[in-house]
């Protein structure tokens, strides 16, 4: 039998994207057919169209499920997404498909078959390739170096939307993440190293979406409360199995 991987999609008036995004990934899933490919489109509390858009997408294709929370948040959609899921590999990737898909197969077949808990895409190691503005690439730099400084981690980029992770260790770890919005994904792997799990850094290929309304800074220096706020909860106990 295939091995079943979840793709999660989380979504916040995307109605302009959605449809050519899942279009897309469709299309290469059929192409890549090893694994039983599923895309979980979440929805974040839109307010154009992007929540019609996901639910008639789901109605029309077999492979495509939708999920409607009503609330922002990137953390709060995987946790939701993932700990509902039961695939044998559970995925996510931004809507804007920035990260190439081609590392998919090879971070899905990183838990599959190459003995690892985690598998997370980076644009920071060797043999990555990324075109983005010069401030943005500054402040993941600067983050990621904080980053490993105060909690001694190994991993390179911790907040590149393209990871994947097996049922097992999701089951165990995203119970015990607090944060709902960006930091979700340092805390999980923080809280997955710390917990002695295997992490594999996939080199990927990402290009900046033009389009992106991510606010950088405010996203940075949360991102900083976050690792501070989880320094303290390490060292107070909290988080640990």
């Amino acid at each position: 039998m295939q091995p079943s991987v979840d793709v999660v999609i989380p979504v916040l008036n995307e109605a302009h994207v959605i449809e050519s995004s899942i279009a897309t990934l469709r299309e290469f899933f059929a192409a890549h057919d090893a694994y039983a490919w599923r895309i979980v489109i979440v929805e974040n509390g839109s307010t154009d169209d992007t929540a019609a858009i996901g639910a008639r997408l789901a109605a029309q294709f077999d492979d495509v499920d939708y999920l409607e929370l009503g609330q922002p948040g990137r953390g709060r959609a995987l946790r939701k997404a993932w700990t509902g899921s039961n695939a044998d590999v559970l995925c996510y990737t931004d809507v804007d498909l920035s990260t190439e898909l081609a590392a998919l197969p090879i971070v899905v077949d990183a838990i599959v078959n190459g003995g690892c808990d985690l598998a997370v895409g980076t644009r920071l190691a060797a043999g990555s390739h990324t075109a983005r503005s010069p401030s943005r690439e500054l402040i993941s730099r600067s983050y990621n170096l904080f980053l490993r400084l105060v909690l001694q981690v190994s991993f390179s980029d911790a907040q590149c939307g393209f990871k994947a992770i097996s049922r097992e260790a999701a089951r165990d770890l995203v119970p015990r993440v607090r944060d709902q919005s960006w930091f979700f994904d340092t805390e999980l792997l923080v809280l997955a190293e710390r917990s002695g799990y295997a992490i594999k850094d996939v080199p990927v290929t990402w290009i900046e979406d033009d389009d992106s309304r991510v606010k950088i800074i405010r996203t940075a220096w949360d991102d900083i409360k976050g690792v501070l706020r989880l320094r303290r909860d390490l060292w107070l106990g909290f988080g640990r199995r």
